[in-house]
């Protein structure tokens, strides 16, 4: 298969050209060999590994752990159960901040049942608890 442009690659991998520039910038993404007129030219391979690369990050991996799981997957003798262990403590992280996430909504709930629209901005109490009113505080 022939080496492909900026604009293929983009839109064979369902990204913008500015994504591709972002992980070169970011070196995730080699910077491919140009031609005499500055066309980039990509190998073909290279549409799956943004593929790889964008689907890893709507998982929740940065692309510091997709670099790492894109240099796993080049090492032969890699064991599968490495990879395991990144995606364990990627689910780690995520129940953590599902946890933290449900913590916000309960407070901001608490604050909006606390708060009937009707009272001056200077007795309404969720202004009261983002300013830090230590009888807000205490309700919590």
């Amino acid at each position: 298969m022939a080496a492909l442009r900026t604009a293929e690659v983009a839109e064979q991998a369902g990204v913008n050209v500015e994504t591709l520039r972002f992980y070169e910038r970011k070196g995730i993404l080699a910077e491919p060999p140009r031609r005499a007129s500055g066309y980039r030219e990509y190998p073909p391979e290279t549409v799956e590994r943004v593929r790889f690369i964008k689907r890893a990050q709507e998982l929740g991996f940065s692309l510091k752990e997709v670099q790492d799981l894109l240099d796993l997957r080049q090492t032969a003798r890699a064991k599968a159960g490495r990879v395991r262990k990144v995606a364990e403590a990627k689910l780690e992280e995520i129940d953590h901040k599902i946890r933290d996430l449900e913590a916000m909504k309960k407070s901001l709930t608490d604050l909006l049942c606390a708060c009937d629209g009707q009272k001056t901005i200077a007795s309404c109490p969720i202004i009261e608890s983002l300013s830090g009113c230590p009888r807000c505080r205490d309700a919590d």
